[in-house]
């Protein structure tokens, strides 16, 4: 016990847009999930620095996202990721040992044992000794403040930036879940195909992403209505510089048929609801989590699809962040960690 103080504990959200980590009940890191390296895959920037050069590289430097579809699609980023938010973390605690790190890292719901292990693997080969893996859903609940292990039905719906994850949970289990791959980065792709077809422009990832979170929204009319965008980009067909002004109504439109796969998802799970759980959700209502709760419109959509009350998480971008937090000072207690 004598080293205890050498072990520290830090719970990981890897998410595909984002990655927080908590340590200490608070939050030390919340950075895009981005690496830029040079071609022979030496690290040049991660987080912020690495996004700003997001799709602005030459032909020596590479931006990578390892993180896709909420699992990890390049391991040795990812690892290189990892080990550096890490060190981050620590770079203020001085030691002449490194830390004993315990991690407990949030994963999707739908992972196979495969996407498990490359988690799992990249954590300790970036200094975790003690690695525990959470779903996604599960955290989310616990971090909005859920009694997970009440035997009741909670049902929880988390749009991250990969994939959207729906479980009813109770009994400390998910009793029903799917996970689908429709989430930020396809609402992303949605409105720079929008913009291709309909105003003839051409837009990048980023200034997408602006538009979403300037004028995203779900729902033709909205009692707050948000400020046109005005987006500037080249003509597909002359590359001369033009200007677009976008609002909120053509957004709602072109995110219309992602939002209904989301839909006919939520609508699936809870119709293998058993009929007991299904009734404390219809009490309770649903819980929204992740980036993408944060549409405008999103709650009153859902509600008036599936005539049960949506509820947003509040700060529901950390949901996960924070249910991964709450674990990792209860491992013995939760039986739903996976070592």
């Amino acid at each position: 016990m004598a080293f205890s103080f050498l072990t520290q504990e830090l719970a990981i959200d890897l998410g595909t847009a984002n990655t927080v980590i908590f340590k200490n009940d608070e939050i030390a890191l919340d950075e895009p999930s981005i690496v830029a390296m040079d071609n022979n895959g030496n690290f040049k920037a991660i987080g912020q620095k690495a996004k700003l050069m997001h799709e602005k590289t030459n032909p020596g430097i590479k931006t990578v996202r390892p993180l896709r579809d909420g699992v990890i699609a390049d391991f040795q980023a990812a690892e290189m990721m990892i080990r550096e938010f890490i060190r981050q973390v620590n770079s203020k605690h001085k030691s002449l040992f490194p830390p004993n790190l315990k991690i407990v890292v949030g994963v999707p719901s739908g992972s196979t044992e495969v996407e498990l292990r490359a988690v799992r693997d990249s954590s300790e080969h970036a200094g975790g000794r003690d690695v525990y893996l959470i779903y996604e859903p599960m955290a989310a609940a616990l971090g909005i403040g859920l009694d997970v292990e009440a035997p009741r039905g909670n049902m929880v719906v988390d749009i991250g930036g990969g994939t959207t994850e729906i479980a009813v949970i109770s009994l400390g289990g998910i009793v029903q879940q799917d996970s689908i791959r429709v989430a930020g980065d396809v609402f992303t792709s949605d409105i720079q195909n929008y913009l291709r077809q309909q105003h003839n422009i051409r837009v990048g990832e980023t200034t997408a992403e602006k538009i979403k979170i300037a004028v995203g929204s779900v729902i033709p009319e909205l009692d707050d209505e948000p400020e046109p965008y005005i987006v500037r980009g080249p003509n597909l067909m002359t590359a001369h510089p033009v200007d677009a002004t976008i609002n909120y109504q053509e957004i709602a439109h072109c995110l219309d048929k992602s939002i209904a796969r989301i839909e006919g998802s939520i609508l699936h799970v809870l119709e293998q609801t058993p009929p007991e759980l299904y009734s404390d959700i219809v009490e309770n209502g649903i819980f929204l989590s992740g980036g993408g709760a944060l549409l405008r419109g999103l709650a009153k959509r859902l509600t008036d699809k599936v005539n049960i009350q949506f509820h947003v998480a509040e700060d529901p971008l950390r949901a996960v962040a924070r249910g991964t937090c709450i674990a990792l000072k209860n491992t013995e207690n939760y039986q739903f960690l996976m070592r």
